[in-house]
């Protein structure tokens, strides 16, 4: 197995480089964004397998979401290979080629998402009168406990219903949230992300 990790740039001078010391049998993993498989299968010798992978950040602490798409030449064996490769470092889902766009506006774009609405949280919490530092405990916290309750299976419309109490503070809360568009707001952020994708490719 061969693990591309270099800029989408590289990607197919490496493989050029590379290619007569590729074995027939070979798989090559790709993770870098916007390279189909159809620009990398030319640059390899016939017999040699090449998926794509589309990470994200978490990763880095075991907990990444990954997707793998096998290219036309891919063997079952391969990207089976390639799943169980990104398997050590968090989830991984296998999805046709097709998808990794969108996969790459959910997943791959999502953590940054996740630290954008974090970063607003807290500074809400610093504008409410709380230490940064408690602030940052607070969202950090929320966060991380409300992650592992998703985990449970339930559905997220339930979890938020459970949370949300008839004229309540939540209900207050949730209804700013949906006045400023934050159902649209993500809507629009992913298909900026998923357009931005292709054009990539």
């Amino acid at each position: 197995m061969v693990v591309l990790g270099v800029k989408p740039y590289g990607v197919v001078p490496v493989l050029e480089s590379i290619a007569s010391s590729l074995r027939q049998g070979a798989t090559v993993v790709s993770l870098a964004a916007g390279v189909p498989t159809s620009a990398m299968e030319p640059a390899v010798p016939d017999g040699v397998s090449v998926v794509r992978v589309m990470p994200n950040t978490p990763a880095l602490v075991g907990e990444g979401m990954s997707a793998v798409a096998g290219g036309a030449k891919a063997t079952p064996e391969a990207i089976e290979t390639a799943a169980d490769l990104m398997g050590a470092v968090g989830k991984v889902v296998t999805v046709p080629e097709s998808q990794i766009d969108a996969v790459t506006a959910i997943s791959g774009s999502g953590p940054a998402y996740v630290f954008m609405v974090a970063e607003a949280w807290i500074e809400a919490g610093v504008h409410l009168g709380l230490t940064r530092d408690d602030a940052t405990t607070l969202v950090i916290q929320t966060l991380s406990g409300s992650a592992e309750l998703l985990k449970s299976g339930t559905h997220p419309a339930i979890l938020r219903e459970q949370v949300t109490s008839p004229g309540g503070t939540t209900a207050a809360a949730l209804g700013a949230l949906e006045k400023n568009g934050l159902r649209a707001a993500f809507l629009e952020a992913t298909r900026a992300a998923y357009v931005r994708s292709q054009e990539l490719s």
